[in-house]
């Protein structure tokens, strides 16, 4: 059984258990009033339904105090000065050691702070630091220092110790001082309270379902282009980018916004009633009479899902068409009952059919015109692209962090009937914002790595979700290729492949949300001298939802914040650097998010001639892959300015200057990924690509056969598994595997099977 089956089927059977368990822990559903997170929220005592899956959510649940970190406090002085002293007389502070350990180990002190906040936990944390204050500091303050001296001599209780205990516990935790305060800014049951506006308005909601390829956008935009004022929401530039000038050509002025751009078509600078921008920057105060939101399936995404659910609570338009899977209809109407709104439901079939063809394609060699190879890694493509172009073939190749203007580039090569390029190499990032004329899409793996909602890292099958999307983009209505072919590159993976396709798209059970400035300013009122990282922390610790939402992923804005923690910013400035979209795996994009926050708390604005300097421009046409990389992340890093700058215009003022030189870049990528075989020789001549190992599944090679021959099949099949690259490959990026532990396993497993087969031939004589 191959890799790929074992790890669908296994993920089949944990969704399988989830859902069963789901099913058995669900509660009846019940009216709730909800609490509002911000006071204005309180005062406006809105009151909507809102239907709890399981009655665990209905009362707060307990804090996690791991996440509570302790004040330390002055040991080396006292407002008392020496008054205890003069009052009674000096302590022996070994007496003073015996007392404080046996007011610990009382069961009744025990018992009696955890009435009171503190757990096993913190009850340890706060009595080490109340020994070490009393032990350590100059002079005690005097109530203390009389009631410490009296226990001593025998003339005080040693329990009268508990309220000086629980004042120094307050002072090196002030959360326990506040924590009704904190459980209720942390309270997101009722979101849809947050949007006053919205809810003045009586919005009717049309949802626009259907698979990729079926025209369910067209129907959407249509009625965008003929609304007297509108907004756009896509999850992608370059989806914002299409249907601003989409608009524009059709004769309706639309401006752009997205997060590093804002494009204003009016030649005075006045803002046009319609406008295309990601979904992270609509607004939610403007009034419109039509908002479109584009691939509402991804409110259940990990990381940005709180976008989508932002808009389609928030929206203030009289009619808000909304495009996806049909797979989130049920939610979506189950969503809008609490807003009290209806949801209309236009479906829609697939204008172009696609086949699952029978057999794999196995070679490259058998690539045809309109072929598209999906890979889930660069390095995947780097190898393939490589190998197809040795075989007298060019190909385009498109991936997630090329610039936008790269990829645009890329997909005309790839369309343009008269290009000699015909073949495309790409990563999943063709799944949505790109018009591609393929003929054929074949999978070269189908495992992915993912991001769970925990933020762990794991490798794991796609989903039908995500398998639907990439193969719906083989043959489409507007290209040449008005039937589209699916398969995949190797056999074995064509049974797993057929199997993903044939279940129905698991329909969509929850939405993300995701702290506001607001209310991270709440909780740093209340916890002043926590960072913000471990208001975050807390935040989430605390945080209740009903069982419609959970709260996204934030581990990138919390590595954000802990970069940053050192230098000296207002809490909602470090709150806007930590939402910048940066790729934290590129170490220069990192190390130019640092230095911009250092030169912006000096109060210094970053100039293009600071810019300048600081990525070494001109840079020139790179020569290897290594190159390559650095370029996207130079583009990134310009991308990082312009992203500030309309947050911070007066410290990024330079941002026409800052875009010439991205264009420019831009165009020194595009002839790098022009030259990427060049590249891939220029870095590793020795590189081979996973074809050409993957042959080893049906075929060994030479020497493996001679180490090999005299195995019986099934441990021949193991050590093939253990010898295929493409899974060790995979093991070793993901950091699982190193090549020494690989090469040692290799040889252990080969003993092993030897050995083995020593034995049988030993016992069989």
């Amino acid at each position: 059984m191959s890799v790929n089956r074992c790890t669908y089927l296994f993920s089949r059977l944990q969704r399988h258990i989830s859902a069963r368990a789901a099913r058995s822990s669900a509660g009846s559903c019940h009216v709730s009033s909800g609490s509002g997170l911000l006071l204005k929220q309180h005062q406006a005592g809105f009151v909507v339904c809102s239907r709890n899956v399981s009655s665990k959510n209905s009362s707060p649940k307990p804090p996690d105090t791991s996440l509570f970190v302790p004040i330390p406090l002055k040991t080396d002085s006292s407002a008392d000065g020496g008054v205890g002293v003069e009052l009674t007389q000096p302590l022996d502070k070994i007496e003073m050691l015996k007392v404080l350990n046996r007011f610990y180990k009382k069961k009744e002190m025990q018992n009696l702070a955890a009435d009171h906040g503190l757990d096993a936990r913190l009850y340890h944390q706060a009595f080490i630091s109340f020994r070490k204050y009393v032990l350590e500091i100059t002079s005690l303050p005097a109530d203390l220092h009389i009631i410490l001296s009296d226990i001593c001599f025998g003339a005080g209780h040693i329990d009268d110790i508990y309220p000086y205990f629980m004042r120094h516990a307050r002072q090196i935790f002030p959360m326990l001082d506040c924590m009704d305060d904190l459980i209720k800014i942390s309270d997101l049951r009722v979101p849809v309270n947050w949007y006053p506006e919205a809810r003045a308005v009586l919005r009717k909601i049309v949802f626009h379902a259907g698979p990729t390829n079926s025209g369910k956008t067209y129907h959407a935009i249509q009625r965008y282009l003929a609304a007297k004022s509108a907004v756009y929401c896509g999850p992608l530039k370059l989806l914002a980018h299409e249907i601003f000038e989409k608009s524009n050509s059709a004769g309706v002025p639309c401006d752009l916004v997205t997060g590093e751009e804002r494009t204003i078509v009016d030649s005075e600078g006045q803002p046009s009633s319609h406008v295309a921008c990601t979904i992270e920057m609509c607004s939610v105060t403007t009034p419109y009479e039509v908002a479109v939101i584009d691939e509402i399936q991804m409110i259940r995404d990990p990381a940005r899902g709180w976008a989508w659910t932002r808009a389609l609570l928030g929206l203030c338009a009289e009619e808000i068409h909304v495009c996806g899977e049909p797979a989130a209809i049920n939610f979506i109407r189950e969503l809008m009952y609490t807003t009290g709104e209806e949801v209309e439901v236009n479906t829609y079939q697939r204008l172009t059919p696609f086949t699952v063809l029978d057999k794999a394609v196995e070679t490259l060699d058998k690539l045809t015109p309109g072929d598209c190879i999906v890979c889930f890694s660069k390095n995947d493509i780097y190898s393939l692209s490589r190998q197809i172009e040795a075989r007298g073939l060019e190909c385009a190749v498109i991936y997630g962090s090329l610039p936008p203007g790269t990829k645009m580039s890329q997909a005309k090569k790839f369309n343009d009937p008269d290009d000699p390029c015909k073949i495309l190499v790409a990563t999943d990032a063709i799944g949505m914002g790109l018009n591609l004329s393929i003929r054929r899409i074949i999978f070269n793996s189908l495992v992915k790595p993912n991001i769970n909602e925990k933020g762990e890292k794991q490798m794991e099958t796609i989903s039908t979700s995500q398998a639907l999307q990439i193969a719906g983009r083989a043959g489409r209505y507007s290209s040449k290729f008005k039937e589209g072919e699916v398969t995949t590159m190797h056999g074995d993976d064509l049974l797993v492949l057929k199997e993903i396709l044939s279940h129905t798209v698991d329909p969509i059970k929850t939405a993300g949300l995701h702290p506001t400035a607001e209310q991270i300013e709440m909780f740093a009122y209340q916890l002043p001298d926590a960072t913000l990282s471990n208001l975050i922390d807390i935040f989430v610790s605390l945080s209740q939802v009903d069982g419609m939402y959970f709260v996204c992923n934030i581990d990138d804005f919390k590595f954000l914040a802990d970069m940053i923690q050192h230098i000296p910013l207002n809490l909602r400035t470090r709150y806007v650097f930590c939402t910048a979209p940066i790729n934290k795996k590129q170490p220069f994009v990192c190390t130019s998010f640092l230095k911009f926050a250092r030169q912006f708390s000096r109060g210094e604005p970053l100039t293009f001639n600071w810019v300048y300097r600081h990525v070494n421009w001109p840079l020139s046409a790179p020569k290897n892959i290594k190159d390559l990389v650095h370029l996207e992340a130079v583009h990134d890093v310009l991308d990082l300015y312009l992203w500030l700058s309309y947050r911070f215009m007066d410290m990024f003022p330079d941002t026409g200057m800052i875009r010439d030189i991205q264009r420019e870049l831009d165009d020194i990528i595009q002839e790098g990924v022009h030259n990427i075989t060049r590249l891939i020789k220029a870095t590793d001549p020795s590189i081979t690509g996973p074809l050409q190992t993957q042959g080893s599944r049906q075929t060994a090679g030479d020497g493996q056969k001679d180490s090999t021959k005299s195995i019986g099949h099934r441990e021949r099949l193991a050590l093939g598994g253990i010898m295929n690259s493409s899974l060790a490959n995979r093991l070793v990026k993901d950091g699982l595997l190193t090549h020494e532990l690989l090469q040692q396993l290799k040889k252990e497993w080969s003993k092993d099977l030897l050995k083995d087969k020593e034995g049988k031939t030993r016992k069989k004589k």
